[in-house]
């Protein structure tokens, strides 16, 4: 059901203390709530919900978390912590008075990121009004954007043929145990010596023996996969719970290291990708492509995020180069007059390939471009900032969705910070302003 309205207390409470009698109404974090326009999202997120059942979280309270907890590059449960302690924070989610306890459930940031994860552009969308708003950034500024994809690794180890056959055989055991299917061997202790051993034995480059515990690891699997198919075929109420594992398990088994198509690195996330960025220290990594799009110039607050959007399958960038633009112009709501890009982006597919400038290119290039051109490479630092001050260097939520959330959020908690960072600055200046002020008008003390 949808959420209902925050409605303010008409009176005071006698034995609670009003927030906005102890904190400080100037700061960042207050400013910054009060200029979110709350009744909006709250709009935009209606159809999100049925209109029968429980009342679902209020949306001010919920959207609010999410923004903290990307601001502030913590997990679920430590922003339900500091949420206690923290009076800006719950004057931020819409309470009027201070909170000694939680008055919403904590698995509330789970039900809501599956409900609203493909609705969460609105946020983007938000941090870029907001900034207009403040004069962090102006809206000519949205017309030349720099546009680059980078890598999300997804939390899952580096996979080796020894780590997956062994995890296969493992997990066919515990589903085994789970559903009651006796065994004929589990292979359990057999199978993790094996991959121990395939470990140690690659470490001192013995590939040949290394070679024999993957050979044996892949024989014990085939062998479990046909024991369990043979027990199950006459209990059909058991195939939908070993169907998704059985199908897992038969492609590990059959994968080699150099194969083409698909592959599985990672049991308990199948959609992780395997992408070489050419890095030296990083020759693979392993997630999602994600591109980011921000303004070529360096706004008064500072270089913005104006789009964000994971690209499952590992397509090739100039491919995507076309709907990524569509895309930020709906949300900027402001026509891209100038792109530029990298030189993978050559053979893209924009339908105005003249507004489009390639890092070295030098036909059409010359003075405000190529001045322009040069700050491309200004994107880098903001990709950095995501990784290393957000989540999207590595992301913990699961699935194709998860992947979509991390990466979008990520921006507005880069988009967040920048804000309130400006809101700081501009509340500095202006009271330093007012000082000055104030000691020019003070009379001269007379010599007595």
């Amino acid at each position: 059901m949808r959420p209902k309205k925050h409605q303010k207390a008409r009176h005071d409470d006698l034995f609670r203390s009003r927030l906005d009698q102890i904190i400080n109404m100037k700061h960042e974090l207050v400013v910054l709530a009060d200029k979110i326009d709350w009744n909006w999202l709250d709009d935009q997120l209606a159809d999100c919900f049925s209109a029968e059942g429980r009342p679902a979280e209020p949306v001010r309270f919920m959207i609010g978390m999410f923004l903290l907890k990307e601001t502030f590059n913590l997990a679920d449960e430590q922003v339900w912590d500091r949420w206690i302690n923290d009076p800006y924070f719950q004057y931020f989610t819409g309470e009027e008075f201070f909170q000694h306890a939680l008055p919403h459930e904590r698995s509330g940031m789970s039900h809501w990121r599956k409900r609203i994860g493909d609705r969460l552009d609105i946020l983007l969308q938000e941090t870029l009004r907001i900034a207009c708003d403040t004069g962090a950034l102006k809206k000519r500024d949205l017309a030349r954007v720099t546009v680059d994809t980078t890598v999300q690794e997804k939390n899952v180890a580096f996979p080796t043929d020894a780590k997956l056959l062994n995890t296969a055989i493992q997990k066919l055991g515990e589903l085994a145990k789970t559903h009651s299917v006796p065994l004929r061997q589990s292979y359990t202790r057999l199978a993790a010596n094996a991959a121990m051993m395939a470990g140690r034995y690659s470490h001192a480059k013995q590939f040949n023996r290394r070679n024999a515990r993957i050979k044996f690891l892949r024989t014990r699997l085939g062998r479990l996969i046909r024991d369990i198919r043979r027990k199950i075929e006459d209990r059909p109420d058991l195939l939908p719970s070993f169907d998704g594992a059985l199908v897992r398990a038969s492609q590990i088994k059959r994968q080699f290291r150099g194969q083409r198509g698909p592959k599985i690195y990672s049991w308990h996330a199948p959609e992780v990708e395997c992408i070489g960025k050419g890095k030296a220290h990083k020759p693979y990594e392993f997630g999602v492509k994600v591109s980011l799009t921000t303004t070529n110039k360096r706004c008064k607050g500072g270089q913005f995020i104006l789009h964000a959007k994971a690209l499952p399958g590992s397509p090739y960038d100039g491919h995507t180069l076309g709907e990524v633009i569509k895309e930020t112009e709906a949300l900027t709501g402001r026509e891209v007059e100038r792109i530029y890009v990298d030189k993978g982006y050559r053979g893209h597919n924009y339908p105005n390939p003249h507004r489009v400038f390639k890092s070295g290119q030098k036909r059409g290039v010359h003075g405000q471009i190529k001045k322009e051109l040069r700050r491309r490479s200004a994107i880098e630092p903001v990709i950095g900032h995501c990784k290393s001050d957000g989540h999207m260097g590595r992301n913990f939520l699961h699935g194709r969705l998860g992947d979509q959330i991390n990466a979008v959020m990520s921006a507005v908690g880069y988009n967040m910070r920048i804000i309130l960072k400006w809101l700081k600055n501009l509340l500095g200046k202006f009271i330093a302003a007012i000082m000055i002020m104030i000691s020019t008008n003070l009379p001269l003390k007379t010599p007595s």
